[in-house]
């Protein structure tokens, strides 16, 4: 880990040299923490509107055409609207976590994003438990959707709330030990050191030898995030809207940014333990030198959108899951396959 929690590679585009002092530090630290912020945040807006543009055509429509050229400011419209709607408390609702649910949601979900390496050099904290911080935060984040659930004085919404937790407990197990075999392989749980471990390897991603666990993985984001098929706490057909059934305005906006940051993060984390990061296989720039000419942040970014895209792609094609076949999935095949990856990858790792 660096001698400093706030190392940031702003050192660099700040100009300095040597050991930075405090101020430097901190500095450097709040700049990343604003680009961060306002990166994710018109990443999160737009992918809002490309949501509803892929589904659109994958329909057979156009999705939003009205607002802006092909419809490109809708985010901000629907943003704006939101923001004046009336914020409406339902009777009997315990209104202090009422308040604070979507708020814990959003914060928990933003707070991942402190040990992402977009890029190698930019990030704001490195830490040597990278994967362990992602997986106690998002586990935290749940706590917001039952809040929500309990405080709102609603059956429905308490359905979506007791949910969302049953789901935790199933899918952040699966989760977890698919990524066991990427730590065994990296020797460490340092996302840059993942990234760099896979370089020494001619195919320069672990999605080869670990194809078993990135499939759990990939499973068990789309539980975490609760999208479709998996979306059960916010089912439609027969919850309503799940946990924020109750909400308007703002607070119901908070939920949204909170679930489109998480698949943000799901996809981030796939990109950096699977797929090589921000780094293209060695066999490949060896074929190709031009490659390297390529930023690092643009095959990031193009790795994190195709993992968005299949979101939406699983979205309009796959039906919810039954509730029962929900749980039976998660305690009775994912973590059998992810535990089978473990034994297989420790076999092979020893052998070698």
């Amino acid at each position: 880990m660096d001698n400093n929690i706030l190392y940031s590679g702003f050192y660099k585009l700040l100009g300095i040299t040597g050991e930075p002092g405090a101020l430097a530090m901190t500095v450097a630290a709040l700049l990343a923490i604003v680009v961060v912020l306002v990166a994710v945040l018109l990443h999160v807006a737009y992918a809002t509107y490309f949501e509803r543009k892929v589904i659109g055509h994958m329909q057979m429509r156009l999705g939003p055409m009205r607002v802006g050229w092909h419809g490109l400011l809708q985010p901000f419209a629907d943003g704006l609207k939101l923001f004046f709607k009336e914020d409406i408390f339902p009777a009997g609702c315990y209104k202090t976590v009422f308040r604070l649910a979507p708020i814990y949601s959003l914060f928990a979900a933003l707070s991942s994003l402190a040990v992402i390496p977009f890029f190698g050099t930019f990030y704001i904290a490195n830490i040597n438990v990278g994967i362990l911080y992602i997986f106690a935060i998002s586990g935290v984040g749940t706590y917001g959707i039952i809040m929500a659930g309990w405080s709102s004085n609603s059956k429905y919404a308490f359905l979506g709330g007791m949910r969302s937790a049953a789901q935790l407990i199933s899918y952040e197990v699966a989760m977890g030990l698919s990524l066991v075999g990427v730590m065994i392989m990296s020797g460490s749980l340092n996302l840059i050191e993942i990234v760099e471990a896979q370089q020494t390897h001619w195919y320069g991603m672990y999605l080869i030898p670990q194809f078993l666990g990135f499939f759990v993985f990939a499973v068990s984001a789309f539980a975490e995030t609760n999208r479709t098929p998996f979306c059960l706490p916010e089912a439609e057909s027969e919850l309503v809207a799940g946990y924020f059934a109750e909400y308007s305005g703002m607070r119901f906006s908070l939920f949204f940014l909170a679930e489109y940051t998480a698949m943000i993060i799901m996809s981030s984390m796939s990109v950096i333990c699977f797929f090589g990061g921000w780094t293209l296989p060695p066999f490949l720039t060896d074929a190709i030198p031009a490659l390297n000419m390529v930023p690092g942040v643009v095959w990031f970014a193009g790795k994190v959108y195709f993992h968005i895209f299949v979101f939406y792609w699983v979205r309009a094609t796959l039906p919810r899951y039954r509730y029962d076949y929900l749980m039976r999935l998660g305690w009775k095949v994912l973590i059998p396959l992810a535990l089978v990856n473990i034994v297989v990858t420790s076999i092979i790792k020893y052998l070698a």
